[in-house]
């Protein structure tokens, strides 16, 4: 529900999008998304220190030891892919740059399996090729289909980086989510509207702006969140198939908020990513595993993969975060490939 969710406030913000662009530029739009979402989860920061029964903040904190990783979600996510994508934009025809865009998917999930240890039955490979083919249907749209080599390479070197940019924040995801994803957009959106600055773009008019903003707070801000979540407790593969039902979301917000109609091929491509989610959500994968020794920090109750004695001074109210150390164990039961079962098969 969490990974449904995330993708269904990121997909509402190409719709809404659409209607700011002939007011801005691309490059611009994309740095005020990303800031929106970094000030609006700054303001809920500063929320949960005031009241922090209203949002809990018993997360672990990012430290030191994160920096690279960060650094590389940031120039991943906010630099190189928004400048790739728009490099490739100006040489391909929209119809080749549609379907080129659904290969972020793909990529997150073979960096997923090949890279970062994660494993993805038949069942689940299945499921998710129903939704990957759901969202290259949906890209699809009639028209000439033409491009260059560079424009080729750049779109898809664009959707490598934010399949790095999905797989690096898998491995932040016991991390605090609001602190990483705060630091991600501001980041982003900083490193962005430098971009436009030098490259001279006229930047829109207060109203846009202000909507930009409140947009990107909720497709930036809060799905991202969301996401980071769903990272936590599924792993980057298969949440990559929940978020790449997000085109879907908008193409429906399309209908009532820019008059467009569905059509046939958007009908089969919602049909395709419904029976991959289906699939994906009956999927069971469980058998005799063995954990290695693993010392991290993380929010966590006292089940079976957390039997660890307290220092003196740490808080024992569960869930609550400290750092511990997992023993050897070997057991079976259903999981999927997070942080805590990455084994080999």
């Amino acid at each position: 529900m969490l990974g449904l969710s995330a993708a269904a406030l990121f997909g509402v913000s190409a719709p809404v999008a659409k209607l700011l662009l002939p007011s801005s530029t691309p490059l611009v739009l994309a740095s005020l998304l990303y800031l929106g979402g970094g000030l609006g989860l700054t303001c809920m920061t500063a929320l949960r220190r005031l009241r922090p029964s209203v949002i809990p903040g018993s997360e672990a904190r990012l430290g030191r030891k994160d920096v690279p990783l960060l650094l590389g979600v940031i120039l991943c996510g906010g630099v190189l892919g928004p400048v790739l994508m728009l490099v490739g934009l100006q040489r391909l025809s929209g119809v080749a740059a549609s379907l080129l865009l659904n290969l972020e998917g793909p990529f997150t999930i073979l960096l997923a399996l090949l890279v970062f240890g994660e494993h993805l039955g038949r069942a689940g490979a299945l499921a998710a090729g129903f939704v990957m083919a759901g969202a290259t249907v949906l890209g699809f749209q009639e028209g000439e289909l033409h491009g260059d080599v560079l424009g080729v390479l750049a779109l898809a070197g664009g959707c490598l980086a934010w399949a790095v940019d999905n797989n690096l924040t898998q491995r932040l995801s016991l991390k605090d989510p609001l602190a990483l994803v705060r630091t991600k957009a501001l980041g982003s959106g900083m490193c962005t509207l430098v971009l436009a600055w030098l490259t001279g773009q006229p930047f829109p008019s207060g109203t846009v702006l202000g909507a930009a903003l409140v947009l990107g707070f909720a497709s930036y801000g809060l799905s991202i969140v969301l996401d980071a979540y769903a990272l936590r407790l599924l792993g980057a593969a298969r949440e990559a198939a929940y978020f790449a039902t997000a085109p879907f979301v908008g193409a429906l917000v399309a209908v009532p908020l820019l008059g467009e109609r569905l059509r046939p091929l958007d009908l089969l491509a919602g049909a395709l990513m419904a029976a991959g989610v289906v699939l994906l959500l009956r999927e069971r994968h469980g058998h005799v595993h063995t954990h290695r020794v693993l010392e991290h920090e993380h929010l966590h109750v006292h089940d079976a993969h957390h039997q660890h004695a307290h220092h003196p001074g740490v808080d024992t109210t569960e869930p609550h975060s400290h750092p511990h150390r997992h023993e050897p164990v070997t057991h079976d039961h259903p999981h999927v490939s997070d942080l805590h079962h990455r084994h080999k098969h």
